[in-house]
Protein backbone atom coordinates (compact mmCIF):
# COMPACT_ATOMS: atom_id res chain seq x y z
CA UNK A 1 0.00 0.00 0.00
CA UNK A 2 1.00 3.60 -0.57
CA UNK A 3 3.01 5.18 2.23
CA UNK A 4 5.34 7.64 0.55
CA UNK A 5 4.64 11.35 0.25
CA UNK A 6 2.29 12.49 -2.52
CA UNK A 7 4.91 14.45 -4.43
CA UNK A 8 7.22 11.47 -4.81
CA UNK A 9 4.33 9.20 -5.76
CA UNK A 10 3.29 11.46 -8.60
CA UNK A 11 6.76 11.83 -10.13
CA UNK A 12 7.57 9.49 -13.05
CA UNK A 13 11.15 8.39 -13.36
CA UNK A 14 13.16 8.66 -16.53
CA UNK A 15 14.13 5.86 -18.85
CA UNK A 16 17.12 4.58 -16.93
CA UNK A 17 18.32 3.85 -13.42
CA UNK A 18 17.01 1.74 -10.57
CA UNK A 19 13.79 2.00 -8.61
CA UNK A 20 13.35 4.52 -5.80
CA UNK A 21 13.58 3.00 -2.33
CA UNK A 22 9.86 3.38 -1.72
CA UNK A 23 8.67 1.88 -5.03
CA UNK A 24 7.00 -1.53 -5.09
CA UNK A 25 5.52 -1.24 -8.60
CA UNK A 26 6.36 0.18 -11.99
CA UNK A 27 4.40 1.11 -15.09
CA UNK A 28 6.83 0.69 -17.99
CA UNK A 29 5.92 2.06 -21.42
CA UNK A 30 7.17 0.86 -24.79
CA UNK A 31 9.30 3.97 -25.29
CA UNK A 32 11.20 3.23 -22.07
CA UNK A 33 9.44 5.69 -19.77
CA UNK A 34 8.82 4.42 -16.24
CA UNK A 35 6.23 5.59 -13.74
CA UNK A 36 7.18 4.40 -10.24
CA UNK A 37 4.55 3.79 -7.59
CA UNK A 38 3.20 1.42 -4.97
CA UNK A 39 1.88 -2.02 -5.86
CA UNK A 40 -1.72 -3.08 -5.39
CA UNK A 41 -3.42 -6.38 -6.03
CA UNK A 42 -1.58 -9.51 -7.09
CA UNK A 43 2.20 -9.75 -7.01
CA UNK A 44 3.85 -10.04 -10.41
CA UNK A 45 6.31 -12.46 -8.79
CA UNK A 46 3.36 -14.87 -8.57
CA UNK A 47 1.15 -14.04 -11.59
CA UNK A 48 3.75 -12.76 -14.08
CA UNK A 49 3.98 -9.58 -16.12
CA UNK A 50 0.83 -7.63 -16.97
CA UNK A 51 1.65 -6.60 -20.56
CA UNK A 52 -0.81 -4.88 -22.89
CA UNK A 53 -2.09 -1.64 -24.37
CA UNK A 54 -2.25 1.20 -21.82
CA UNK A 55 -5.53 3.11 -22.06
CA UNK A 56 -7.58 5.38 -19.81
CA UNK A 57 -11.20 5.38 -18.66
CA UNK A 58 -12.95 8.54 -17.41
CA UNK A 59 -15.83 6.84 -15.55
CA UNK A 60 -16.45 7.99 -11.98
CA UNK A 61 -18.24 4.78 -10.97
CA UNK A 62 -18.29 1.10 -11.84
CA UNK A 63 -14.63 0.14 -11.57
CA UNK A 64 -15.50 -3.48 -10.86
CA UNK A 65 -17.70 -3.75 -13.96
CA UNK A 66 -14.94 -2.10 -16.02
CA UNK A 67 -12.26 -4.49 -14.79
CA UNK A 68 -14.45 -7.51 -15.62
CA UNK A 69 -15.62 -6.25 -19.02
CA UNK A 70 -14.24 -8.77 -21.57
CA UNK A 71 -13.76 -5.89 -24.03
CA UNK A 72 -10.70 -4.87 -21.98
CA UNK A 73 -8.80 -8.07 -22.76
CA UNK A 74 -5.23 -7.17 -23.66
CA UNK A 75 -5.37 -3.77 -21.95
CA UNK A 76 -4.06 -2.01 -18.84
CA UNK A 77 -6.68 0.43 -17.56
CA UNK A 78 -5.77 3.84 -16.17
CA UNK A 79 -8.62 5.25 -14.08
CA UNK A 80 -8.69 9.05 -14.33
CA UNK A 81 -11.08 9.34 -11.37
CA UNK A 82 -8.96 9.26 -8.19
CA UNK A 83 -11.36 7.54 -5.76
CA UNK A 84 -11.19 3.91 -6.88
CA UNK A 85 -12.08 1.23 -4.33
CA UNK A 86 -14.18 3.40 -2.04
CA UNK A 87 -17.23 1.13 -2.35
CA UNK A 88 -15.24 -2.10 -2.11
CA UNK A 89 -16.05 -5.16 -4.18
CA UNK A 90 -18.89 -7.68 -4.31
CA UNK A 91 -20.01 -10.76 -6.23
CA UNK A 92 -22.81 -9.02 -8.16
CA UNK A 93 -21.15 -6.12 -10.00
CA UNK A 94 -19.24 -8.24 -12.49
CA UNK A 95 -19.51 -8.61 -16.26
CA UNK A 96 -17.76 -11.97 -16.44
CA UNK A 97 -16.41 -14.42 -13.86
CA UNK A 98 -12.87 -13.05 -13.79
CA UNK A 99 -11.19 -9.81 -14.91
CA UNK A 100 -10.30 -9.60 -18.57
CA UNK A 101 -8.03 -6.57 -18.15
CA UNK A 102 -4.28 -7.15 -17.77
CA UNK A 103 -3.73 -4.61 -14.99
CA UNK A 104 -4.82 -1.26 -13.55
CA UNK A 105 -3.28 2.13 -12.80
CA UNK A 106 -4.58 4.44 -10.04
CA UNK A 107 -3.78 7.92 -8.80
CA UNK A 108 -4.46 7.29 -5.12
CA UNK A 109 -4.17 4.32 -2.83
CA UNK A 110 -7.24 2.13 -2.41
CA UNK A 111 -9.25 3.34 0.58
CA UNK A 112 -11.26 1.30 3.03
CA UNK A 113 -14.68 0.47 1.54
CA UNK A 114 -17.71 2.40 2.72
CA UNK A 115 -20.81 0.85 1.16
CA UNK A 116 -23.55 -1.45 2.42
CA UNK A 117 -23.03 -3.80 -0.56
CA UNK A 118 -19.26 -4.21 -0.06
CA UNK A 119 -18.19 -7.80 0.55
CA UNK A 120 -14.43 -7.25 0.44
CA UNK A 121 -11.67 -4.68 0.04
CA UNK A 122 -10.86 -4.01 -3.62
CA UNK A 123 -7.21 -4.92 -3.02
CA UNK A 124 -8.23 -8.35 -1.70
CA UNK A 125 -10.50 -8.80 -4.73
CA UNK A 126 -7.61 -7.95 -7.06
CA UNK A 127 -5.38 -10.51 -5.32
CA UNK A 128 -8.13 -13.15 -5.53
CA UNK A 129 -8.46 -12.50 -9.27
CA UNK A 130 -4.69 -12.43 -10.00
CA UNK A 131 -4.80 -8.83 -11.19
CA UNK A 132 -1.74 -6.63 -10.50
CA UNK A 133 -1.82 -2.86 -10.36
CA UNK A 134 0.01 0.30 -9.42
CA UNK A 135 -1.12 3.37 -7.48
CA UNK A 136 0.43 6.68 -6.51
CA UNK A 137 1.38 7.90 -9.98
CA UNK A 138 0.44 11.08 -11.81
CA UNK A 139 -2.48 9.76 -13.86
CA UNK A 140 -3.10 13.22 -15.31
CA UNK A 141 0.34 13.21 -16.88
CA UNK A 142 -0.19 9.65 -18.14
CA UNK A 143 -3.60 10.54 -19.56
CA UNK A 144 -2.15 13.52 -21.43
CA UNK A 145 0.58 11.28 -22.77
CA UNK A 146 -2.01 8.82 -24.12
CA UNK A 147 -4.20 11.63 -25.45
CA UNK A 148 -1.35 13.25 -27.35
CA UNK A 149 0.63 10.20 -28.47
CA UNK A 150 -1.98 7.45 -28.65
CA UNK A 151 -2.41 4.36 -26.51
CA UNK A 152 1.06 2.81 -26.03
CA UNK A 153 2.09 -0.72 -25.21
CA UNK A 154 3.33 -1.16 -21.66
CA UNK A 155 3.39 -3.34 -18.58
CA UNK A 156 2.62 -3.18 -14.88
CA UNK A 157 5.05 -4.94 -12.58
CA UNK A 158 4.25 -5.28 -8.86
CA UNK A 159 7.15 -6.44 -6.69
CA UNK A 160 6.41 -6.29 -2.94
CA UNK A 161 10.15 -6.66 -2.31
CA UNK A 162 10.95 -3.74 -4.62
CA UNK A 163 13.12 -5.76 -7.01
CA UNK A 164 13.04 -4.66 -10.67
CA UNK A 165 15.08 -5.74 -13.68
CA UNK A 166 14.59 -2.43 -15.47
CA UNK A 167 16.20 -3.32 -18.84
CA UNK A 168 14.22 -6.56 -19.03
CA UNK A 169 10.94 -4.81 -18.23
CA UNK A 170 11.62 -2.12 -20.83
CA UNK A 171 12.39 -4.79 -23.43
CA UNK A 172 9.15 -6.66 -22.69
CA UNK A 173 7.09 -3.48 -22.94
CA UNK A 174 8.72 -2.55 -26.25
CA UNK A 175 8.23 -6.05 -27.68
CA UNK A 176 4.48 -6.24 -27.11
CA UNK A 177 2.67 -5.63 -30.43
CA UNK A 178 -0.28 -3.37 -31.06
CA UNK A 179 -3.84 -4.65 -30.74
CA UNK A 180 -4.05 -4.36 -34.52
CA UNK A 181 -4.30 -7.84 -36.00
CA UNK A 182 -5.19 -9.49 -32.67
CA UNK A 183 -8.22 -11.78 -32.49
CA UNK A 184 -8.85 -11.48 -28.75
CA UNK A 185 -12.49 -12.53 -29.07
CA UNK A 186 -11.25 -16.10 -29.42
CA UNK A 187 -9.73 -15.80 -25.93
CA UNK A 188 -12.87 -14.57 -24.16
CA UNK A 189 -15.74 -16.26 -26.01
CA UNK A 190 -17.59 -19.14 -24.37
CA UNK A 191 -16.33 -22.67 -25.02
CA UNK A 192 -19.84 -24.01 -25.58
CA UNK A 193 -23.37 -22.64 -25.83
CA UNK A 194 -25.52 -21.86 -22.77
CA UNK A 195 -28.82 -20.22 -21.93
CA UNK A 196 -29.40 -17.06 -19.86
CA UNK A 197 -32.45 -15.93 -17.88
CA UNK A 198 -31.05 -13.60 -15.15
CA UNK A 199 -32.63 -10.12 -15.25
CA UNK A 200 -31.34 -6.69 -14.22
CA UNK A 201 -30.42 -5.86 -10.62
CA UNK A 202 -32.92 -3.97 -8.47
CA UNK A 203 -32.31 -2.36 -5.09
CA UNK A 204 -33.53 -4.63 -2.33
CA UNK A 205 -34.25 -7.47 -4.72
CA UNK A 206 -30.95 -8.19 -6.47
CA UNK A 207 -31.10 -10.01 -9.79
CA UNK A 208 -34.33 -11.62 -10.89
CA UNK A 209 -35.10 -14.54 -13.19
CA UNK A 210 -37.16 -14.54 -16.38
CA UNK A 211 -40.10 -16.92 -15.95
CA UNK A 212 -42.11 -16.58 -19.16
CA UNK A 213 -40.05 -15.41 -22.15
CA UNK A 214 -41.78 -13.92 -25.17
CA UNK A 215 -38.85 -14.10 -27.59
CA UNK A 216 -35.83 -16.27 -28.28
CA UNK A 217 -32.56 -14.48 -29.07
CA UNK A 218 -29.32 -16.15 -30.09
CA UNK A 219 -26.29 -14.10 -29.05
CA UNK A 220 -22.91 -14.51 -30.76
CA UNK A 221 -20.41 -14.20 -27.93
CA UNK A 222 -17.36 -12.12 -28.88
CA UNK A 223 -16.84 -11.28 -25.19
CA UNK A 224 -20.36 -10.54 -24.03
CA UNK A 225 -21.08 -8.50 -20.90
CA UNK A 226 -23.53 -9.99 -18.43
CA UNK A 227 -25.55 -6.80 -18.21
CA UNK A 228 -26.35 -7.04 -21.93
CA UNK A 229 -27.76 -10.49 -21.25
CA UNK A 230 -29.67 -9.14 -18.25
CA UNK A 231 -31.15 -6.33 -20.36
CA UNK A 232 -32.30 -8.84 -22.97
CA UNK A 233 -33.80 -11.08 -20.29
CA UNK A 234 -35.54 -8.09 -18.69
CA UNK A 235 -37.04 -7.42 -22.13
CA UNK A 236 -38.64 -10.89 -22.04
CA UNK A 237 -35.98 -12.62 -24.14
CA UNK A 238 -34.72 -16.12 -23.53
CA UNK A 239 -31.12 -15.94 -24.65
CA UNK A 240 -28.99 -18.72 -26.09
CA UNK A 241 -25.33 -17.69 -26.11
CA UNK A 242 -23.10 -19.35 -28.70
CA UNK A 243 -19.32 -19.22 -29.34
CA UNK A 244 -17.94 -16.60 -31.72
CA UNK A 245 -17.06 -19.23 -34.33
CA UNK A 246 -20.61 -20.64 -34.62
CA UNK A 247 -21.85 -20.93 -38.21
CA UNK A 248 -24.97 -19.25 -39.56
CA UNK A 249 -26.50 -22.68 -40.18
CA UNK A 250 -26.06 -23.72 -36.55
CA UNK A 251 -27.47 -20.43 -35.28
CA UNK A 252 -30.51 -20.55 -37.54
CA UNK A 253 -31.11 -24.17 -36.53
CA UNK A 254 -31.87 -22.85 -33.03
CA UNK A 255 -34.87 -21.01 -34.56
CA UNK A 256 -34.26 -17.57 -33.02
CA UNK A 257 -36.67 -14.65 -33.26
CA UNK A 258 -33.66 -12.34 -33.39
CA UNK A 259 -29.87 -12.41 -33.41
CA UNK A 260 -27.58 -10.38 -31.19
CA UNK A 261 -23.91 -9.61 -31.96
CA UNK A 262 -22.03 -8.88 -28.75
CA UNK A 263 -19.26 -6.58 -27.61
CA UNK A 264 -15.71 -7.88 -27.36
CA UNK A 265 -11.99 -7.06 -27.53
CA UNK A 266 -9.33 -6.90 -30.21
CA UNK A 267 -9.22 -6.02 -33.88
CA UNK A 268 -12.57 -6.58 -35.65
CA UNK A 269 -10.79 -7.33 -38.93
CA UNK A 270 -8.95 -10.24 -37.29
CA UNK A 271 -12.10 -11.69 -35.69
CA UNK A 272 -13.94 -11.09 -38.94
CA UNK A 273 -11.80 -13.65 -40.72
CA UNK A 274 -14.13 -16.36 -39.38
CA UNK A 275 -17.14 -14.43 -38.05
CA UNK A 276 -18.04 -12.28 -41.06
CA UNK A 277 -19.14 -15.19 -43.29
CA UNK A 278 -21.48 -16.38 -40.53
CA UNK A 279 -22.94 -12.89 -40.05
CA UNK A 280 -23.45 -12.53 -43.80
CA UNK A 281 -25.47 -15.74 -43.71
CA UNK A 282 -27.54 -14.36 -40.84
CA UNK A 283 -28.21 -11.15 -42.77
CA UNK A 284 -29.59 -13.21 -45.66
CA UNK A 285 -32.03 -14.92 -43.27
CA UNK A 286 -34.05 -11.71 -42.88
CA UNK A 287 -34.20 -12.05 -39.10
CA UNK A 288 -33.76 -8.96 -36.88
CA UNK A 289 -30.12 -8.33 -35.95
CA UNK A 290 -28.81 -6.01 -33.21
CA UNK A 291 -25.10 -5.39 -32.60
CA UNK A 292 -23.21 -3.58 -29.85
CA UNK A 293 -19.55 -2.43 -29.83
CA UNK A 294 -17.47 -5.16 -31.54
CA UNK A 295 -20.77 -6.61 -32.75
CA UNK A 296 -21.46 -3.28 -34.47
CA UNK A 297 -18.05 -3.43 -36.14
CA UNK A 298 -18.52 -7.06 -37.17
CA UNK A 299 -21.93 -6.27 -38.68
CA UNK A 300 -20.42 -3.32 -40.57
CA UNK A 301 -17.67 -5.54 -41.97
CA UNK A 302 -20.24 -8.13 -43.03
CA UNK A 303 -22.17 -5.40 -44.86
CA UNK A 304 -19.07 -4.32 -46.77
CA UNK A 305 -17.70 -1.47 -44.62
CA UNK A 306 -14.19 -1.21 -43.15
CA UNK A 307 -12.78 -0.50 -39.68
CA UNK A 308 -9.64 1.23 -38.43
CA UNK A 309 -7.75 1.71 -35.17
CA UNK A 310 -8.40 4.94 -33.32
CA UNK A 311 -5.74 7.28 -31.95
CA UNK A 312 -6.69 6.66 -28.31
CA UNK A 313 -10.24 5.28 -28.37
CA UNK A 314 -13.37 6.16 -26.40
CA UNK A 315 -13.55 4.84 -22.84
CA UNK A 316 -15.84 6.32 -20.22
CA UNK A 317 -19.43 6.76 -19.10
CA UNK A 318 -19.86 10.39 -20.18
CA UNK A 319 -19.69 10.25 -23.98
CA UNK A 320 -22.27 12.36 -25.89
CA UNK A 321 -23.85 10.76 -28.95
CA UNK A 322 -26.48 12.21 -31.29
CA UNK A 323 -29.28 10.00 -32.62
CA UNK A 324 -29.54 11.17 -36.23
CA UNK A 325 -33.03 9.68 -36.52
CA UNK A 326 -34.63 11.58 -33.63
CA UNK A 327 -32.13 14.42 -33.17
CA UNK A 328 -31.79 13.60 -29.48
CA UNK A 329 -28.47 13.59 -27.66
CA UNK A 330 -27.66 10.67 -25.37
CA UNK A 331 -24.93 10.44 -22.74
CA UNK A 332 -23.44 7.01 -23.26
CA UNK A 333 -20.99 4.48 -21.88
CA UNK A 334 -18.23 3.55 -24.31
CA UNK A 335 -15.21 1.30 -24.57
CA UNK A 336 -13.64 0.84 -27.98
CA UNK A 337 -10.32 1.40 -29.72
CA UNK A 338 -11.49 0.64 -33.27
CA UNK A 339 -14.15 2.42 -35.32
CA UNK A 340 -16.14 1.97 -38.52
CA UNK A 341 -14.88 4.20 -41.34
CA UNK A 342 -17.71 6.50 -42.45
CA UNK A 343 -16.58 6.73 -46.05
CA UNK A 344 -16.62 2.93 -46.34
CA UNK A 345 -20.34 2.51 -45.60
CA UNK A 346 -21.95 0.94 -48.68
CA UNK A 347 -25.20 2.06 -50.30
CA UNK A 348 -28.20 1.12 -48.19
CA UNK A 349 -26.25 1.25 -44.91
CA UNK A 350 -27.02 4.53 -43.13
CA UNK A 351 -25.23 6.17 -40.22
CA UNK A 352 -27.77 6.43 -37.39
CA UNK A 353 -25.68 7.84 -34.52
CA UNK A 354 -22.61 10.06 -34.37
CA UNK A 355 -20.15 11.03 -31.65
CA UNK A 356 -20.29 14.63 -30.49
CA UNK A 357 -16.71 14.31 -29.24
CA UNK A 358 -14.94 13.56 -32.50
CA UNK A 359 -17.66 12.98 -35.11
CA UNK A 360 -16.95 9.26 -35.49
CA UNK A 361 -19.62 6.74 -36.47
CA UNK A 362 -21.58 5.52 -33.43
CA UNK A 363 -24.36 3.54 -35.10
CA UNK A 364 -25.74 2.20 -38.37
CA UNK A 365 -29.00 0.84 -39.75
CA UNK A 366 -29.77 -1.06 -42.94
CA UNK A 367 -32.48 0.50 -45.08
CA UNK A 368 -35.46 -1.77 -45.59
CA UNK A 369 -34.16 -4.47 -43.24
CA UNK A 370 -34.56 -5.09 -39.46
CA UNK A 371 -30.85 -4.64 -38.84
CA UNK A 372 -29.08 -2.02 -36.73
CA UNK A 373 -26.11 -1.60 -34.40
CA UNK A 374 -24.37 0.91 -32.15
CA UNK A 375 -20.74 1.41 -31.24
CA UNK A 376 -21.48 2.38 -27.64
CA UNK A 377 -22.96 0.40 -24.72
CA UNK A 378 -26.70 0.98 -24.15
CA UNK A 379 -26.66 -1.55 -21.30
CA UNK A 380 -24.17 0.79 -19.52
CA UNK A 381 -22.85 -0.99 -16.41
CA UNK A 382 -21.43 1.38 -15.54
CA UNK A 383 -23.01 4.48 -16.97
CA UNK A 384 -26.24 6.28 -17.83
CA UNK A 385 -29.33 4.52 -19.14
CA UNK A 386 -30.23 7.04 -21.84
CA UNK A 387 -29.92 4.37 -24.54
CA UNK A 388 -31.93 1.52 -23.02
CA UNK A 389 -34.59 2.23 -25.66
CA UNK A 390 -32.44 0.35 -28.16
CA UNK A 391 -33.35 -2.95 -26.52
CA UNK A 392 -37.02 -2.09 -26.99
CA UNK A 393 -36.28 -1.21 -30.63
CA UNK A 394 -34.89 -4.73 -31.03
CA UNK A 395 -38.00 -6.19 -29.37
CA UNK A 396 -40.26 -4.19 -31.68
CA UNK A 397 -38.45 -5.58 -34.72
CA UNK A 398 -38.92 -9.14 -33.48
CA UNK A 399 -42.60 -8.47 -32.73
CA UNK A 400 -43.30 -7.00 -36.18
Amino acid sequence: MNNQDDTAAATPAGTAGGAPDWATAALVLADGQIFWGQGIGASSDEVGDAVGEVCFNTSMTGYQEILTDPSYAGQIITFTFPHIGNVGANDEDIETLSPAARGLVLRADITQPSNHRAMSHLDAWLVKNNLPGICGIDTRRLTRLIRDGGAPSGLVYHSPAGRFDVPALQAKAAAWPSLEGMDLAAEVTCAESYTWDETEWQLGLGHGSLATPSYHVVAMDFGIKRNILRCLASAQCRVTVVPASTSAEDILALDPDGIFLSNGPGDPAATGQYAVPAIQGLIKSGKPIFGICLGHQMLSLALGAATEKMHMGHRGANQPVKDLITGKVEITSQNHGFVVKRDSLPAGVVESHTSLFDGSVEGIRVEGQPIFSVQYHPEASPGPQDSHYLFQRFIDLMAA
